[in-house]
């Protein structure tokens, strides 16, 4: 336990420090973040509605943060290119977020031209039975793509590593409203970036 502990308190530190350095990223992981916590209700009450809520806005807004207001020049805080960034993220970098994301868009097409999904699921008669549908195998989606993941994981460093990245993926909207609440108002103020990026690039 003690491993497990250390490795989620690593993963979680990395992350925050590799890449959540722009205040628009960290406002939108806070827009995120409620929205997730608003999903992980409704998934008791209805899951399709919740895999709605959880990728149509948590995902999009954490994704926009990540591809266009994060900065990709060179980290001077870590010390760090972007390259090896990405080449050393634990959970999703930007190249295998692409390819989700392009799964994620073309479900919906996919099922407009089999409303079965190849007799997977029942088809839709309306419109409204079609957004449900949509929400069923996003939902799917979502929990294959973390199992997908975590059995990577799994292959190429252990299970602590892989149980703690699965543990960060689901507490994380907790620990992101803890860490971004200000990020609003910091934004306010005219603040676009933390401050130590600044810092760390006049060196």
């Amino acid at each position: 336990m003690a491993s497990f502990a250390e490795t989620l308190r690593e993963q979680r530190h990395d992350d925050h420090r590799l890449y959540h350095h722009s205040r628009i990223n960290q406002a939108l992981h806070l827009v995120s973040a409620t929205s997730f916590l608003v999903a992980y209700v409704l998934l008791l009450i209805d899951p399709p509605l919740a895999a709605l809520v959880a990728w149509l806005i948590g995902m999009t807004t954490r994704q926009i943060g990540h591809f266009f207001f994060e900065p990709k020049d060179f980290d001077h805080v870590n010390d760090a290119s972007h390259a090896h960034k990405e080449a050393i993220k634990v959970g999703y970098n930007l190249r295998r977020k692409v390819f989700l994301m392009g799964i994620w868009a073309m479900l919906p097409m996919i099922l407009l031209a089999d409303p079965s999904l190849f007799g997977l699921i029942e088809p839709h008669d309306d419109w409204r039975e079609f957004v449900r549908s949509v929400g069923l195998i996003w939902l799917a989606l979502g929990l294959a793509g973390v199992a997908f993941r975590m059995a990577q994981l799994f292959w190429t460093e252990d299970l602590v590593a892989s149980l703690a990245w699965a543990t960060q993926i689901a507490t994380d909207p907790f620990y992101d409203v803890k860490l971004y609440w200000r990020a609003p108002l910091q934004l306010l103020r005219g603040e676009l970036y933390a401050p130590e990026w600044h810092e760390a690039g006049r060196r």
